[in-house]
């Protein structure tokens, strides 16, 4: 078993994931080879929460262009960690809140 650390490897910020943070759902890029056990585990040891359910998906390449030559980004692993009832993780919450002022 990897290091928790090693498992989630950044939170995702965007509209998309904040207006889901209301629902309790969090999203994070995670380690390609990181089943949705392991992913559980890491954001139940380093956020002290309870996890529901974790549903993963593969971001796909996309094309971009930088002046004549094309080329594309990574693939990588999306999570999106649903936590129990009442529950939230504390440093998103600050930010969420500033986000709405």
């Amino acid at each position: 078993m990897n290091s928790a650390y090693e498992v989630i490897i950044r939170p995702v910020v965007s509209e998309r994931s904040f207006d889901l943070m209301a629902e309790g759902k969090y999203t994070f890029e995670v380690s390609a080879k990181a089943p949705k056990e392991e992913i559980a585990s890491a954001v139940e040891k380093l956020f002290n929460v309870h996890v529901k359910k974790v549903n993963t998906m593969w971001v796909k390449p996309k094309n971009k262009r930088v002046r004549y030559v094309t080329g594309k980004t990574r693939t990588w692993k999306k999570a999106v960690v649903t936590l129990a009832e009442g529950e939230q993780i504390e440093v998103f919450s600050n930010q969420q809140a500033a986000a709405e002022e």
